[in-house]
């Protein structure tokens, strides 16, 4: 046990040379013998994380199963790899409370709905991170959102979360007292991530301010759930209001996104399309097919950019 505890402590004390590592905050986690990571089904005994998990350098994640299962096999092709005949990827995950896929230095990874369900993926992924010695891991959110005039289909680079008063923090209670965060990302991806829209692509890739709120219905001022006690005006001028203060686009978790990875010293984006303009209305009546091939292009974009940025790792190492 003393052994365990000593090998943990060192790597939570480890430096790893002048690359960046993931940071994790929690002087509790030298003294356990074992940290299971309970909604993955791993654990830092039962496996082998630095094998299984070290060469990871993007973790991308997404609020389906289904979505992450895609983009896994979509990076899988866009990387060149091939798997043995009869076989497919297979999810990484024991339980059923989350997927994860690993594709070379991709893991691909769901969060489900929400920023609860976010914020206990991104517990476990970051200790896994640490654990398994990972450094210069960039994060990525890849989602669906409501534009705030923004054409339907428009891929929206987030700068900044902003709470529902338009404030970039990240509020939650510990303990019966309030925390706070802030919420900015990488600028140095926001604008990398951009670039990689091609003239030729047939979508306009805008960088601004995302609103995350706690619920889609009357969090988001729609007037089509169960109860609404607001009229279409106060729903308009709150979302106008948002709208002049730079938000360009509505989700449910790039907050609570950016201020657990600002926490662990990781490097993180959030790439979301939109479905609708929400300064037009609240239902989305855009066909399937047409949804499906909108989402795909926020994982376009943020494939294109691993695929730069291994290039330009390749290259580098050729020079040494």
């Amino acid at each position: 046990m003393a052994e365990l505890n000593e090998q943990k402590r060192r790597k939570l004390d480890s430096s790893n040379g002048d690359s960046p590592r993931v940071l994790i905050n929690n002087e509790n986690l030298k003294d356990m013998d074992n940290d299971i990571l309970f909604h993955f089904g791993l654990s830092t005994t039962g496996n082998d994380l630095p094998k299984m998990f070290g060469d990871v350098k993007f973790v991308c994640c997404g609020g389906s199963t289904h979505r992450m299962e895609t983009f896994a096999n979509y990076m899988l092709q866009e990387l060149g790899m091939e798997l043995p005949t009869g076989q497919s990827l297979s999810n990484i995950c024991s339980t059923d409370r989350y997927v994860m896929y690993k594709v070379g230095p991709v893991l691909s990874i769901n969060h489900g709905i929400g920023m609860p369900s976010m914020s206990i993926m991104l517990h476990e992924i970051i200790k896994l991170m640490h654990y398994a010695g990972c450094t210069d891991v960039v994060f990525f959110r890849i989602g669906t959102s409501g534009g705030l005039g923004m054409k339907p289909g428009t891929v929206v680079i987030s700068e900044e979360a902003v709470n529902y008063k338009f404030q970039p923090v990240f509020q939650l209670p510990i303990l019966g007292e309030m925390k706070s965060w802030p919420t900015t990302l990488s600028k140095e991806v926001a604008e990398e991530v951009q670039s990689c829209c091609l003239p030729g692509d047939d979508f306009d890739a805008v960088i601004k301010k995302t609103l995350s709120t706690d619920d889609f219905y009357e969090g988001q001022g729609r007037l089509d759930g169960a109860f609404c006690e607001f009229t279409v005006k106060d729903k308009m001028d709150y979302l106008q209001s948002a709208h002049d203060n730079g938000v360009g686009n509505v989700e449910m978790e790039s907050s609570c996104f950016a201020a657990m990875t600002n926490r662990a010293n990781i490097k993180a984006g959030v790439v979301c399309v939109t479905l609708i303009d929400r300064l037009e209305g609240d239902q989305l009546s855009t066909p399937a097919n047409v949804l499906h091939h909108w989402e795909e292009r926020a994982q376009q974009l943020v494939a294109r950019y691993i695929l730069k940025k291994l290039k330009q790792h390749q290259q580098q190492q050729q020079r040494k």
